[in-house]
């Protein structure tokens, strides 16, 4: 077969028709010049010219859907030249075109032509797990790490577990790369990385304690390797133990130990683990105050957990460094005679995020010009719904409550889901300004419209409460939980109240029991349950509770109760310093004020 001259160029009419044809030239050119570089031809020659055609023509083939007769023909071309590019584009032809077969028939001619060749080690390896034939791809693994030098040797052995994907293939193959794997396990140069993989193979089976096990061997080897630590962080919520692994390399890490730092302290908040989070960042950012997402990460904790004015140290220190890696890039970009134009919107994200989260605490601590100035820095992101929420809630903390709810009617309800979200906006404000009457009337134009919602029946519960109308909030909280059978918060209110009134205990621990089993280790629902147990005369077993639930979360409820529990008793002088450190983080809590006032104390 040979290749017809090219057609003239076209014009008039036919101009579209030519310049896609160039265009499809192109691209088969560019294909064959990517593989038409033999490494046994040192020159061009006629040779060159002879491989560079039979390419293209391969190329053709596979263009025009003759899948099979373009795989065989660079196939061949690679076997004649005993070229690594050209073996490696004809089995991505077989997977391109979806032929299994194929491509295992170019892989074995691959691997007799080139014996030493690492690469048709790997490609095969990698071809044959993802075929599911586990002793094949075993037997291609154990070549790919044997033929590779020994320097690159640590690295292939951590990229094994990649070769396996979770269901029927993991339980097929982890065990053949488990058993592969243990003469370099018990050599002393590869034990480290082969320990490590070993932990991810069996990670991939579901063997979670083994995988601790095989972490943990390889972090007594050396236990400043991140290795282990990262494995603790995938498991720290599957498996006991796994924590420690983490734990141990912060305390013998060097200061680059800040993205693990980060890393768990993602993991301790979403366990609500809030102070000991705040803590492991506060670590980070002493060891590498250059680490901007700590500090933006601190800052928002230091929200949560009630210290507003640690919250705006930390996220001016976010922005400060943001900025100026903003600036730095910008010079860099114009040193290099490139356009700077795109933000990285990645960059503009977080510098919102910390502009809001600084408005917030400077609300918090009654700076609302400061606050004010944070949010008009927002640009395009001015008019938000998170932007336009906060300005609601700077006005009302000022008593400009009016002003407020003008401001959120301007938020957008085109979609059901924005509508949902402008009512709620609206309630929490009313709420916070005590409005209770207004807030509830909303809430009932709310169902009417959105009926069985099950947030906005909880929330009209909440207001029944403030009424003092405990069989409606009980009626509504249970049809809540018959919507919404997950919904830890209904049980947890339902038994809260029943508790915090001396009524139905029993009942009460059962209901948030069940809320504790639908979020274990929520700091509020444990309050709830320390409570419960206060109101049985189990003092002891709320002591324990309400300290867990304290060091979760040192909120100024949970303060309220654990004051009581230690002033009942008789730990007076704990009972008033944890009483203190409630009201400082929140001097306006209504359940703190209540307690001090019904135990007649004053701090």
């Amino acid at each position: 077969m040979t290749l017809s001259p090219p057609p003239p160029l076209a014009i008039g009419r036919s101009s579209l028709a030519g310049r896609a044809r160039r265009r499809r030239a192109s691209w088969l050119l560019a294909g064959a010049l990517a593989v038409a570089a033999p490494t046994s031809v040192a020159a061009p020659s006629a040779l060159d010219a002879e491989l560079f055609a039979q390419i293209l023509v391969s190329e053709l083939d596979l263009r025009q859907g003759e899948a099979a007769q373009a795989i065989q023909r660079m196939t061949a071309l690679a076997r004649r030249y005993k070229d690594e590019q050209l073996f490696r584009r004809a089995v991505d032809m077989a997977v391109q075109a979806r032929a299994p077969e194929p491509a295992v028939a170019t892989l074995k001619t691959w691997r007799q032509t080139l014996p030493r060749s690492v690469a048709a080690a790997e490609v095969q390896a990698q071809i044959l797990a993802a075929l599911g034939r586990a002793n094949e791809a075993a037997e291609a693994a154990r070549a790919w790490i044997e033929l590779t030098p020994a320097p690159q040797r640590p690295a292939v052995l951590l990229g094994l577990p990649r070769l396996v994907v979770k269901g029927q293939q993991a339980a097929a193959l982890v065990p053949l790369l488990d058993a592969l794997l243990k003469p370099w396990r018990d050599a002393p140069a590869t034990r480290l990385p082969a320990l490590l993989s070993t932990a991810r193979l069996r990670m991939a089976a579901g063997e979670l304690s083994r995988a601790v096990d095989a972490a943990r061997e390889a972090q007594a080897l050396d236990a400043t390797s991140d290795g282990a630590a990262v494995i603790g962080l995938e498991l720290m919520d599957h498996e006991p133990g796994a924590e420690s692994l983490v734990t141990t390399y912060l305390n013998n890490a060097r200061p680059a130990a800040g993205i693990v730092r980060i890393g768990y302290a993602r993991r301790l908040t979403a366990a609500q683990r809030f102070k000991e989070a705040a803590s492991t960042l506060e670590a980070a950012t002493a060891s590498d105050p250059q680490l901007a997402s700590a500090w933006l990460m601190q800052g928002a904790l230091q929200l949560e957990l009630g210290q507003p004015a640690r919250a705006r140290d930390a996220l001016k220190r976010f922005v400060e460094l943001r900025h100026r890696q903003v600036a730095d890039q910008a010079a860099q970009a114009s040193a290099d005679g490139a356009d700077d134009d795109e933000a990285d919107d990645g960059i503009t994200q977080q510098l919102s995020q910390a502009h809001l989260m600084l408005a917030q605490a400077s609300e918090q601590l009654g700076d609302f010009q400061d606050a004010q100035e944070w949010l008009d820095r927002l640009g395009e992101q001015a008019r938000s719904p998170a932007a336009l929420t906060r300005r609601a809630s700077v006005l009302a903390r000022q008593g400009r409550v009016d002003e407020a709810k003008t401001l959120l009617m301007q938020l957008p309800e085109g979609t059901p889901e924005q509508a949902r979200s402008k009512v709620l906006s609206q309630t929490q404000l009313l709420r916070d300004a005590q409005r209770w009457q207004e807030a509830y009337d909303l809430l009932q134009q709310a169902n009417s419209r959105f009926q069985d919602d099950s947030e906005f029946l909880y929330e009209q519960a909440l207001l029944e409460e403030k009424f003092g109308k405990h069989d409606d909030m009980e009626r509504l909280l249970r049809r809540v939980i018959q919507i919404k059978p997950d919904q830890q918060h209904a049980y947890n209110a339902l038994g809260y109240s029943l508790a915090d009134r001396g009524l139905r205990l029993e009942e009460a621990r059962q209901l948030i029991g069940k809320a504790l089993q639908l979020a274990p280790g929520d700091p509020f629902i444990t309050d709830s349950l320390g409570w419960v147990e206060f109101r049985l005369g189990n003092r002891q077993d709320a002591l324990k509770l309400l300290r867990d639930a304290y060091d979760r979360r040192p909120d100024a409820e949970i303060a309220a109760h654990l004051g009581e529990v230690l002033w009942s008793d008789g730990q007076r002088d704990a009972a008033l310093t944890v009483w203190r450190a409630g009201r400082d983080r929140d001097a306006g809590n209504e359940v703190l004020k209540q307690t001090l006032q019904r135990l007649k104390v004053r701090l």
